[in-house]
């Protein structure tokens, strides 16, 4: 069980925020933080890493405590048993990818998970090379599996799928899940994208303005309240288009553009780059802001 509670406050271009986080999770989930630009999701990442503390509060991973501000504790990064993977991949550009792995490997590591770890996202044959002269996806894998050479309990990964086509986010996505499995981790994951958070989530920590208002499952913290449909799915706005009385709404979902028509004065309430869930009940399309 991992247990959260602290506060931080947190300074943005809207002003302070007072980031307040309180939950208890389970180990060996994957775990989505969720919510808009500042309301404090890398940051909490960054609190669980060691690399930020909080103002007070207490952090407590199983039997151990990490941070504690009444009792001083604060557990340095090298010793909480976690792997960061950073938005820019953070990889030595000097180091060939072999080199970027050995590097993160304890002084008496088994060079043999190396070798299991670049088998696993295919680039054993790319170990001599050097990162720039991989492609974006492959330079996340690498990432990736430096972030799992010091065989960490738990994982976390800042927007991991962002900068990459919607292929290559979809392989990525499955080599995450089987590498999840396979080493029993319990993953953090920072993302924006509905898609990802369905398909990959077991929790979901909802955060806005600084707080976690929503959490529990995917279907519970974004269908709950929302209308009934026997087809759903969730896109991003990406064009409305005003024709007298109605807006006629595109949403892209995944590779599929979806258009649904709404009142104008509905389509006064949304904006392209808005996440919404389109669902279809007795023939009539419904579109739902998120």
């Amino acid at each position: 069980m991992i247990y959260l509670d602290f506060q931080k406050k947190l300074y943005s271009t809207q002003g302070e925020v007072l980031l307040k986080v309180q939950c208890s999770l389970k180990m060996r989930e994957l775990i989505t933080l969720f919510g808009k630009s500042g309301a404090g999701k890398t940051t909490i990442l960054r609190i669980l890493a060691g690399l930020t503390a909080p103002d007070f509060g207490i952090i407590k991973v199983q039997d151990s405590i990490w941070f504690s501000s009444k009792d001083k504790i604060n557990i340095p990064p090298q010793k909480r048993e976690i792997g960061f993977v950073f938005q820019d991949y953070a990889l030595f550009p000097n180091m060939s990818i072999e080199e970027n792995l050995l590097f993160a490997l304890p002084k008496r590591g088994d060079k043999k998970h190396i070798e299991e770890l670049l088998e696993i996202v295919e680039l054993q044959n790319f170990r001599k090379v050097k990162p720039s002269m991989l492609s974006g996806g492959q330079q996340q894998r690498v990432a990736l599996i430096r972030a799992l050479v010091r065989n960490p309990k738990i994982l976390l990964l800042d927007e991991p799928f962002s900068a990459l086509d919607a292929s290559m986010s979809q392989r990525l996505q499955e080599e995450l899940l089987k590498i999840h499995q396979k080493f029993e981790l319990t993953t953090f994951f920072v993302s924006h994208n509905l898609a990802d958070v369905f398909y990959l989530s077991q929790y979901v920590l909802h955060l806005n303005n600084g707080v976690v208002d929503k959490q529990g499952t995917p279907s519970e913290v974004f269908l709950r309240d929302l209308p009934s449909g026997k087809f759903r799915q969730s896109g991003t706005i990406v064009e409305i288009s005003v024709n007298g009385l109605v807006a006629i709404v595109r949403v892209l979902v995944g590779n599929w553009s979806i258009e649904v028509v709404v009142s104008k004065s509905e389509g006064e309430n949304l904006k392209v780059g808005d996440l919404v869930l389109v669902s279809s009940k007795a023939w009539n399309p419904i579109i739902v802001k998120l």
